[in-house]
Formats: structure tokens, sequence, C-alpha cells
């Protein structure tokens, strides 16, 4: 059954959208092409990619399936699901939506330090830093906040949807808490 609001079935469609083009890239570079890597990536990840390191192409692929992953939980955000089903989506869209806005602030709050000049960089990467700023940062917000959104136009329709909402709860607390290790061990 589709949900009754075009608004909400529209968000779970953004979300399928952004997935698909945000996999594109992590599909080109896998395959070896840089296109469009090297005045938006860090220079280390973008040799890394030319210099086909097997684990480095491997988390390309893997992250590529991830985002295209993320598109199809979009689309399932569109439809009404049995219980089982429609907490799995409403924990995955809580989790992405927390864990995308979480990495894109990261860029963003760090662009405006290095912009305002409260934080330095090498000077090679400050137009690197501006990427991250203006492009990859509200990229990952956006994709973040339509997560977001469809999630909580499905929770709304769904008839189990109070204890549906602690599914979201708990995938977006679970995505805080890996986002905040990986950033204090260094890793994200």
């Amino acid at each position: 059954m589709s949900i009754k609001s075009s608004t909400g079935t529209r968000w779970g469609y953004a979300v399928a959208v952004w997935g698909v083009l945000f996999a594109i890239p992590s599909f080109l570079w896998a395959m070896g092409s840089t296109f469009g890597a090297r005045s938006t990536v860090a220079p280390e990840l973008v040799r890394l990619a030319e210099d086909r390191v097997p684990w480095f192409l491997a988390v390309l692929w893997v992250t590529g399936f991830l985002k295209l992953f993320g598109a199809a939980i979009g689309i399932g955000l569109t439809r009404l699901r049995g219980r089982l089903t429609g907490r799995s989506l409403v924990f995955c869209g809580g989790g992405a939506a927390v864990l995308l806005i979480w990495h894109g602030g990261l860029f963003v709050v760090h662009g405006i330090l290095v912009e305002t000049g409260a934080a330095a960089v090498d000077p090679d990467l400050a137009g690197l830093t501006r990427w991250y700023l203006y492009l990859w940062g509200p990229w990952f917000i956006a994709g973040g906040l339509a997560f977001a959104t469809a999630t909580a136009h499905y929770l709304r329709h769904h008839a189990d949807h109070r204890r549906a909402q602690h599914f979201g709860t708990a995938g977006a607390l679970g995505a805080l808490l890996l986002s905040l290790a990986s950033t204090a061990t260094g890793i994200g």
C-alpha cells in the first residue's frame, strides 16, 4: 500500500535519487576513473584510487553498494510494509539521517573554521577545504535531511508508529555512537 501523502512519497524518491547520484562517483573511481576527484577529494584518496590499491578499491565498491542500498531504503519508505520490514526501514532511515547530517556537519564546521582563520590547513589543501564546505558537507546534510523527512512521513502513516519510532531512535543513536567513535579514533 502506498503512503497516502504524495509529499512523503516524494521524499522517499528524493532519497533514492540522492543515493543513486551519490553512488556514481564511487563506482567510477572504483573502475579506474578519477573524474571529479582531483579537485574535490583529498589527494591521498585520489592516489589510492589511481594506484588501484586493492583494499581501497574494495572500500569504493562497498560504499557504492551501500549508497544504492540507501536508495532502496528510500524507495521502501514510499510504501507501507509489515511490522518487521517497516521497523527495519525506520531503523535504517533514522540511522542514515543522523550519520549523514553528522558527517556533513563536520565538513561544514571544519570548512567554516578554515575560512574564518580559526583553523589552519596546508595551503595546498585550502581549495579542497572549500569543496568540502560548499559541496560535500551540504550534499551529506541534504541526504540526511531527506532520509529524516522520508522516515518521519513513513512513521506518520505506519499503523505501529509508536513502536516503529523506537527503531528509528535506535538507528539514530547507533549511527551517532558509530560516528563519534570513528571521529575519536581518526577513522572517520
